[in-house]
């Protein structure tokens, strides 16, 4: 197995062994070569991790390129499924759809707006639901004073950043509201979307 990870800087980054090639993000024939290297090394099958804002190109089309000239089986796994997806989004998502032999989603929503907006069949998708496993329930106090965090309530959030997710929304209520009855402390585990980096330079305040 190897991965083929997206750079997004000229100089790329320092990746272990396993990555013996990486895409250059907005560079298009880093793409077609790609795809020339997958097949030269007889690799059985693409597992593509799809999300918006890693790609280069108009709504991410750089990667078509290299699912065009692919000769082996793909399957995706679609990280974002628009629900109102601009035309360019459209057409890209759809064309990923037709190149890729099973879809991965994680949420039943997200097969039922493949299918109805991007018209895939069903019986192209396959739903691994998105969550953690069932564990038994800890009294939370056992790891509070681990972090620091004893006699306070932790709010905790994680997965990806973006504007809409309505998180600064949540600290300006939480100090408003529940400093007056509690001591409270946030705990953010994440990092931001990938298509949110002018987001992410203006308003850092959020990873805090």
């Amino acid at each position: 197995m190897l991965a083929l990870p997206v750079s997004d800087t000229q100089q790329g980054y320092d990746y272990p062994a396993r990555v013996r090639w990486s895409l250059a993000q907005d560079d298009l024939q880093s793409y077609q070569e790609a795809a020339d290297f997958l097949n030269f090394n007889n690799i059985d099958m693409v597992c593509l991790q799809h999300e918006y804002g890693i790609f280069g190109g108009v709504a991410g089309s750089h990667i078509l390129h290299l699912l065009r000239g692919l000769k082996m089986p793909v399957v995706t796994t679609l990280h974002t499924v628009l629900r109102e997806p601009d035309p360019n989004q459209l057409t890209v998502m759809e064309e990923i759809a037709e190149l890729s032999d099973r879809l991965i989603v994680m949420s039943q929503l997200s097969s039922q707006f493949l299918q109805e907006i991007f018209k895939v069949p069903g019986s192209k998708i396959d739903m691994v639901p998105h969550g953690v496993p069932d564990l038994p329930f800890l009294d939370p106090n056992f790891y509070k004073d681990r972090f620091g965090v004893e006699g306070k309530a932790v709010l905790l959030t994680f997965g990806l950043l973006s504007p809409n997710k309505g998180l600064n929304t949540r600290m300006l209520f939480t100090s408003s509201r529940a400093r007056p009855i509690l001591t409270s402390s946030g705990a953010t585990v994440t990092s931001t979307e990938p298509d949110c980096k002018l987001w992410r330079t203006k308003s850092e305040w959020h990873r805090k």
